[in-house]
């Protein structure tokens, strides 16, 4: 597919939007392949983790206003609704693989390419880094792909509502103090930051990380009593896997626990 690159490194992932010359902006086509990308993974038991990374010293610029604004300026509500869709899929399907992913930030990170890394696990910035919920900006609400569930629990109610209402950039110093990045570095390492933890992750219990990463999400609409027994029926179950009885057999012995994923 033109303009979405992956690489693949044992168990980790590395896609890449790949159009630097532009600042790596979405079109139509990567859109829907970026959709249907995070959804095979729900089946790919060879993959344990993905990052998630833009060209040429810039994460995302957005949706490309040559490709994408302008031509749904001549489209009508049903194919408005069709594309508004897609995108939320989009989202919808990084948020449902099992996978943890994790976000390498450099550069220009706005409009949808914000909402990419808003939908990631983890995100490392750089200080050159700028974060921009632009929709505003085009005469659209901030309501886009997610962005009024998600954004204001990882940063707050009035730090979203201000940054979704202004469209104006979110710093990397505003970020990693307000928890969107979970740290930030040189341009030149950021990458590796983010891929040595992938592989870490990768190396760990992939089943208990994927039950993370469900609960997470599911127990958004849960309250605390319906979390907490949600939780214990999922922990009975990991405490029947395989992972489980290695990591008592390597504490036993002295050793550090080699996962499976089973």
């Amino acid at each position: 597919m033109p303009h979405v690159r992956y690489e693949t490194q044992g168990r980790v992932v590395t896609v890449t939007l790949d159009r630097p010359e532009r600042k790596n902006p979405l079109t139509f086509e990567s859109y829907a392949e970026l959709r249907d990308y995070f959804r095979m993974l729900q089946e790919a038991t060879s993959v344990k983790a993905v990052v998630l990374t833009g060209a040429g010293g810039n994460f995302c610029s957005g949706g490309d206003v040559r490709d994408i604004i302008g031509p749904l300026t001549q489209r009508g509500p049903a194919q408005l609704r069709e594309f508004t869709q897609m995108t939320g899929d989009l989202v919808k399907a990084m948020r449902a693989c099992p996978q943890p992913i994790i976000a390498a930030i450099d550069g220009a990170c706005a409009g949808a390419g914000a909402i990419l890394a808003m939908a990631s696990d983890i995100r490392y910035g750089t200080a050159r880094s700028r974060v921009a919920f632009l929709f505003v900006r085009v005469g659209l609400a901030g309501c886009d792909m997610g962005a009024c569930a998600m954004l204001p629990r990882i940063i707050g109610h009035g730090r979203a509502s201000e940054l979704l209402y202004t469209g104006r950039s979110m710093s990397a110093d505003e970020a990693l103090a307000w928890g969107f990045y979970n740290g930030i570095h040189d341009p030149d390492r950021v990458l590796g930051v983010a891929r040595d933890l992938a592989q870490s992750l990768a190396n760990g219990p992939a089943a208990a990380h994927a039950v993370t990463k469900r609960m997470l999400h599911e127990e958004w609409n849960m309250g605390l009593d319906d979390a907490v027994d949600a939780e214990a029926r999922e922990q009975a179950k990991l405490m029947e896997t395989g992972d489980f009885r290695r990591a008592y057999e390597a504490f036993i012995a002295g050793e550090r626990p080699v996962f499976a994923g089973d």
